[in-house]
């Protein structure tokens, strides 16, 4: 007895000290993460923290009665189409409607912003080889994904603090701020789990990245079927959506705390799981290994390789704006029932869509949202050549007989022409859903394009001159999709609105009809950047 008593504290001991073997470290990546995230991570924060104080804003002034907010709900929670958009209207207070225009959207928003924080401090840096380097020190199996975890905690409490701070100054705190807060920080959280098993199970940051983005938009189209086949959240399609748990908390609506702990579980759950698949690999690898390509080469010129290297986020994008084109020709015929008599909103969408009549102003505003997306389309292929780059791919391309402008223009055709075709998939799929105006529709869509290529000019003059810096073409994208979505609600002076090249583009469909004066000029600044850019790039070393 005596030996067994004196045993079982040295094996417990053991294993605790085994455990916090497998932490150390942890508090040193942590504060290392959070630093090298100290632009991007507050930027996210208090864009997406304060688009719902913007919007809280915005609807107390459009809706200021509450007979207008009630007809608002009524018409939202009596059309399939926009409830698929939005999620029914649980509540017609000020709160409510917040929440109704934002749960989804914001909890989706927190999703991609904590997919980006887990994989970039887990799978990136097993890929790029520095991991490898700090487990050779006084680092524990764990640590690093730990502290990716933690990072993305501290991100969505941050965005929660700044929701619930910022709809409290807009008149709408209480209980239900605090409950939306949770919810869309809860949301990010769990997907921020999800990213680190997606993680364990590939070798590529970018498949990763493409593998948890997939699991987002599996639970909105999820959501979407659910919301749009019934009106009060009940459909077991929504409740199988994380992103339809968020809305089912019910903000401002006799709130569902209890939501907020099936969250927690499937965080929980998620964890546990993320941590058991870490602890089964080595540095490096994946559970599902890299197929070993073909024995002789196929791929003949840098523009096969560069296809090769990104024909699946190409097809992803390009399916996803054919079906968010229908979705929003769809709502068209509703256009007129989402805005009602109130002239405020009306105003809205002349400002952002001209005031060639409502059908055709929301048509021009929803092309103008496709264009802004597309933005960010091309600003991540741009930069795929900077990920090859700094993943050290693109030294032994670069040694054989490929030039450096024959190796970025195989990207840069990817990139610009892919433009294009996401514009000409999404001008259709508007059309279609729509019903009719095809030749209208997608020239409105194809008017897009300048403004979208001048973003793809900065990205690469950026990139070329500026390696270090790439990564602020995102911020550059993320100012003019802000502006394009709540400039014109909030009335921005016109002198900050020009800031976004999409600000110039003549309003179609509608409008005055076509200005062949700023679509040229902006073709022409692109032409230049990335003229500038690739020039830059001849010139400077590779990065190492």
């Amino acid at each position: 007895m005596t030996a067994v008593t004196t045993t079982a504290p040295a094996d417990a001991r053991r294993r605790t000290r085994a455990a916090t073997g497998q932490l150390a470290g942890t508090w040193t990546l942590l504060r290392l993460a959070l630093r090298r995230d100290r632009v991007m991570l507050p930027i996210w924060v208090l864009a997406l923290g304060g688009s719902f104080s913007s919007v809280g804003s915005s609807i107390a002034s459009l809706y200021d009665t509450a007979a207008q907010r009630a007809e608002l709900a009524a018409s939202m929670n009596g059309n399939s189409s926009l409830r698929a958009m939005y999620g029914p209207v649980f509540d017609d207070s000020v709160g409510g409607l917040v929440s109704w225009r934002m749960a989804a959207f914001g909890a989706v928003l927190a999703a991609v912003m904590s997919l980006i924080v887990v994989i970039r401090h887990t799978r990136e840096e097993e890929e790029t080889g520095r991991q490898e380097m700090l487990s050779a020190a006084m680092v524990g199996r764990r640590a690093p994904l730990t502290a990716a975890l933690l990072t993305a905690l501290i991100a969505n409490g941050a965005l929660a603090l700044v929701v619930a701070a910022g709809l409290a100054g807009a008149g709408a705190g209480g209980a239900g701020a605090v409950a939306l807060a949770l919810a869309v920080a809860g949301t990010g959280v769990l997907f921020a789990c999800t990213a680190a098993i997606a993680a364990q199970f590939t070798e590529s940051a970018r498949l990763a990245k493409g593998l948890t983005a997939a699991v987002i938009g599996a639970a909105f189209v999820l959501k979407a079927a659910g919301d749009s086949a019934a009106d009060d959240g009940s459909s077991v399609l929504t409740w199988l959506s994380p992103i339809g748990w968020a809305e089912n908390v019910r903000a401002y609506a006799d709130e569902r705390w209890w939501v907020l702990l099936v969250l927690a579980a499937a965080v929980a759950v998620q964890a546990v799981l993320a941590y058991a698949l870490a602890g089964r690999r080595d540095v490096g690898m994946s559970f599902l290994a890299t197929r070993p390509g073909p024995a002789q080469g196929r791929i003949a010129t840098a523009f096969g390789l560069a296809l090769r290297l990104q024909r699946g986020a190409l097809t992803g994008w390009t399916l996803s704006f054919a079906v968010v084109g229908v979705a929003f020709g769809g709502l068209t015929g509703g256009a007129a029932d989402l805005v009602g008599d109130n002239a405020k909103t009306r105003e809205i969408f002349e400002r952002m869509g001209g005031q060639a009549g409502l059908t055709d102003a929301f048509l021009a505003a929803m092309v103008s949202v496709l264009g802004m997306v597309a933005a960010l389309y091309i600003v991540a292929s741009v930069l795929r050549l900077h990920g090859e780059e700094t993943a050290g791919r693109a030294e032994p391309v670069l040694a054989g007989a490929v030039s450096r402008t024959g190796w970025a223009a195989g990207h840069l055709v990817i990139a610009f022409g892919g433009a294009a075709l996401l514009m000409t998939a999404g001008g259709l799929g508007l059309a279609v859903g729509y019903g009719h105006e095809l030749p209208a529709v997608l020239g409105a869509s194809l008017v897009q394009l300048p403004a979208i290529w001048l973003l793809g000019g900065v990205t690469v003059l950026l990139y070329g001159a500026f390696p270090k810096a790439a990564v602020a073409a995102w911020g550059v994208a993320g100012i003019c999709l802000a502006l394009g979505w709540l400039g014109p609600a909030v009335d921005m002076p016109q002198a900050v609105m020009g800031v976004s090249p999409f600000t110039h583009l003549p309003k179609l469909p509608g409008g005055t009809g076509m200005e062949w004066g700023p679509v040229l000029t902006l073709t022409a600044v692109a032409a230049v950047l990335v003229g500038a850019g690739v020039g830059a790039l001849r010139r400077r070393d590779v990065l190492s």
